[in-house]
């Protein structure tokens, strides 16, 4: 195992809006392979980016021993590059033609420096990831969006790096495309820092990192599974915590309400017994104020006993709270069964000379179910293009990107946008529905979150005027939390017309109710009856 490891010391970080992400965390990263895991907007890209270099603190510092990788979850590829540009070997591979052709120019040699085997490197990384027929000079505008993921791992592996930093790296992958990554991580022989929701991935980790709300990261020991378990098992620790807690500041309320009570009673007593024994005036003025400090030193020791026992209730309550899910109902959405929302013959596409499909045929009636699936450049995004672009009913297209919605504008407004003719009352209930709630409902889009990006999202589509009877999602639980996926689930089981999902998720896909399946292969569609 290397020696490469991260460290970071008082760690702060605020937007330039001085918005605060992070203050004063500090934890490290030791060899091994760690998943952190958080909410989404909780600032776990941003932690990456900062680890990397791409972001500087405010505050504290960021301490990375050995080479480091960064694969973010947006890569900055331009489509006209070829693939030697996108590894970064194209300089080298260009010296290295020089140098075999005869060219003894120093300024060769220096750029090659010990990369003599930089061709068989890269091949044999490019062969590891399932990409062993993409030629080094292809342009990038060919490639799906899970090559090009895969393509950005093999640029990182190629730094033979000590320290690696993954964001979402099973974005976009296939099925087989999944498994070579899962296969190179298990071979990992240095740090690894992965941020995913894929729980197949998070249960090939050594630990689990969770990013706390209040800003701290909790360890647990073990995979992602065990790391479910132990939190499912904290949270019954805390619901109990949060019942005994509610019971004693009952308790302590009562009581202090029966020592007010008998306090008075005392003190009522004690003037009637005052008159009748007919004593001094100095003297009962003393008694009585006795009487009222001893009274008013009960009230405050019983005040402090339902203060701590409130304190107690919070902070169980904290360590109990539950993530809110989205509630909806969808009449509007409603497709009979049997009404046809799609139909088309003999589709086709192709890219310049390369096809991709031909005789593509498909019927969707009713409010089918429909899980489109097939490897990393088989077509599937293209299809479902087509399918939009004819679709016979009302269509809802939630692409990969999330590109949907005006940035620059708040949520209220976009919303407003796709549901114009709902009252303002109206549209800010739905939002609170979709967990916008006050001020969250007036931030600009631009602002969110990857989950919250999705909600506001599936609020305008699903509410849009006129509803979506046909729904059609690419990759939708992409850069998603795993609160964020269970959302999406709450979303989609509520609605109520036929849905196209391009997904490799099969614990989404069955969660969601999944009861049609087709693969796009050797450019053809047909029923999968796996």
């Amino acid at each position: 195992m290397s020696d490469g490891y991260i460290v970071c010391s008082s760690l702060s970080f605020s937007w330039p809006d001085d918005t605060p992400v992070f203050d004063d965390l500090s934890f490290s990263v030791p060899g091994g392979r760690t998943g952190l895991v958080a909410s989404n907007g909780a600032g776990k890209s941003t932690l990456l980016k900062l680890i990397a270099g791409d972001l500087k603190p405010t505050g504290g510092s960021v301490h990375v021993e050995g080479v480091l990788g960064y694969l973010p979850q947006d890569l900055p590829f331009l489509k006209d590059q070829t693939v030697a540009q996108a590894l970064g070997v194209d300089r080298i591979m260009a010296a290295l033609l020089a140098i075999e052709s005869g060219d003894a120019d120093e300024e060769n040699f220096t750029v090659v420096g010990n990369d003599w085997d930089v061709e068989e490197r890269t091949r044999a990384e490019l062969d590891r990831l399932g990409l062993g027929d993409v030629t080094l000079d292809r342009r990038l505008s060919t490639l799906s969006g899970g090559q090009v993921i895969s393509l950005g791992l093999a640029a990182q592996l190629l730094k033979r790096p000590d320290v690696l930093l993954l964001d979402e790296p099973t974005n976009n992958l296939d099925r087989a495309s999944r498994g070579r990554l899962i296969e190179v991580l298990r071979s990992w022989s240095g740090c690894l820092l992965v941020v995913s929701h894929d729980r197949e991935l998070l249960d090939e980790m050594d630990r689990i990192a969770a990013l706390e709300p209040q800003g701290e990261v909790r360890w647990y020991g073990g995979t992602f599974t065990e790391y479910e378990e132990a939190v499912r098992n904290e949270r019954e620790v805390a619901e109990r915590q949060v019942r005994n807690a509610e019971a004693d500041l009952k308790r302590q309320k009562r009581e202090m309400q029966q020592a007010r009570e008998r306090a008075q009673r005392r003190a009522s007593n004690a003037s009637r017994n005052l008159a009748d024994a007919g004593l001094a005036r100095i003297v009962a003025g003393n008694l009585k104020r006795d009487a009222q400090v001893s009274a008013a030193k009960q009230a405050e020791t019983h005040a402090g006993r339902v203060g701590d026992a409130q304190a107690r209730l919070d902070q169980a309550s904290r360590a109990a709270r539950q993530e809110d899910r989205i509630a909806l109902e969808l009449p509007g959405t409603n497709v009979p069964a049997g009404k046809t929302v799609f139909e088309a013959d003999g589709m086709r596409a192709a890219y310049g000379n390369k096809l991709i499909f031909e005789g593509v045929d498909l019927t969707i009636r009713g409010p089918e179910r429909v899980a489109l699936i097939g490897d990393n450049g088989a077509g599937k995004s293209t299809l479902m293009r087509q399918i939009r672009e004819n679709a016979g009913v009302p269509v809802a297209y939630l692409s990969q990107r999330l590109d949907l919605l005006d940035e620059s504008r708040t949520v209220a407004e976009n919303f407003a946008r796709f549901a114009p003719a709902r009252d303002d009352a109206e549209r800010m209930n739905l939002l609170a529905r979709f967990l916008f709630r006050g001020a969250r409902a007036h931030l600009p889009v631009g602002v969110l979150s990857g989950g919250e990006r999705l909600r506001a999202t599936l609020a305008c589509i699903l509410f849009a005027e006129p509803a979506p009877q046909l729904l059609l999602l690419d990759e939708p639980t992409n850069n998603l939390d795993l609160v964020s996926v269970g959302q999406l689930e709450s979303a989609l089981t509520a609605y109520q017309g036929a849905f196209v999902v391009v997904s490799h998720d099969e614990r989404f896909l069955s969660e969601i109710g999944v009861n049609r399946r087709l693969r796009l292969a050797g450019g053809r569609l047909i029923e999968d009856r796996g």
